[in-house]
């Protein structure tokens, strides 16, 4: 697909080596062809490692993207060096009076904290108002997913027993829903998390349908009436190896964590884990992009 990035984007070259289909802006503007704008409010402390996760997600489309990438001006992290988001990311003050036809929020490793007490909250809730109107739909992911089943109908989150962190079952519903075309009616997703969303809450709102989700890890795939609002609870963007990356971290920090379930063959750390979830996250993203951003945003904005 070609996505179209900066030039100089070090997700780039990532991609590229897998031989995924990257335009840059110079052969972009060649191309009589108005490009879908897709807008990722990136929240994650490792940007440039969600950068190519999410890039590589929205590669299976034949449409023209072009990526703005924005992170929160309240809040700046110390993960991602100060050069590269001044080189490659916008605040919502750059982008405020634009229009978007796709709006992903990706999730933020603050479950274990009030919404109000999150440094950006304001911010972020000005981000979810201004995409009703500025923006044809918004793909919520994991505690950005939460976040907004709080602020637009008020489903409240509670801590889990012990964090939800593994490959998991899910079983599709309303499989007549554009979203969930190609879907198998039993597939596999990461979930990496320490809260859940209330589900009477959920099983309450009339304005969100719940198209996917699973015994042990709960709702996985909601989505308003309309479309404009998608909600994934777990991590579908996610790579193999990402879920071993946070496991092998966090035991080295000393942390009460568990191997996680159904990842590793025969639950060994040492083994290459089995990729069983990306057809799934092909299917997912590639019809956001078609059924609930291509097929529904102007031509032109004005």
């Amino acid at each position: 697909m070609p996505i179209k990035v900066q030039n100089n984007l070090p997700a780039k070259k990532i991609m590229e080596k897998e031989n995924i289909f990257m335009m840059d802006e110079t052969r972009a503007v060649s191309q009589d062809i108005r490009p879908l704008y897709i807008a990722v409010l990136n929240l994650m402390p490792l940007k440039e490692e969600t950068e190519v996760q999410l890039l590589r997600s929205l590669s299976n489309t034949p449409l023209q993207v072009e990526i703005t990438f924005l992170t929160t001006a309240t809040y700046i992290g110390t993960n991602t060096p100060a050069s590269h988001l001044n080189e490659f990311y916008k605040t919502f003050e750059d982008v405020k009076d634009r229009k978007f036809d796709g709006l992903i929020i990706t999730g933020a490793p603050i479950e274990h904290m009030e919404y109000e007490d999150v440094q950006y909250w304001d911010e972020l809730t000005k981000i979810m108002d201004w995409s009703n109107t500025n923006v044809t739909s918004t793909l919520h992911i994991c505690w950005g997913a939460q976040a907004g089943l709080y602020y637009h109908y008020g489903i409240h989150k509670y801590m889990l027993p012990k964090k939800k962190f593994g490959i998991y079952e899910h079983i599709v519903h309303h499989r007549k829903e554009p979203l969930l075309r190609g879907f198998d009616d039993v597939f596999y997703a990461p979930h990496s998390r320490h809260t859940g969303v209330n589900h009477d809450e959920i099983a309450a709102c009339k304005d969100i349908t719940v198209l996917a989700e699973s015994e042990e890890a709960g709702e996985l795939i909601l989505v308003s009436h309309d479309g404009k609002k998608i909600f994934v609870l777990g991590h579908l963007e996610y790579d193999r190896m990402t879920l071993d990356s946070e496991y092998k971290r966090d035991k080295a920090k000393g942390l009460d964590i568990e191997v996680p379930e159904n990842y590793y063959p025969d639950d060994d750390s040492e083994q290459r884990p089995k990729l069983r979830w990306r057809g799934a996250a092909n299917a997912l993203f590639s019809n956001w992009l078609n059924y609930y951003v291509y097929q529904n945003t102007p031509y032109s904005w004005d």
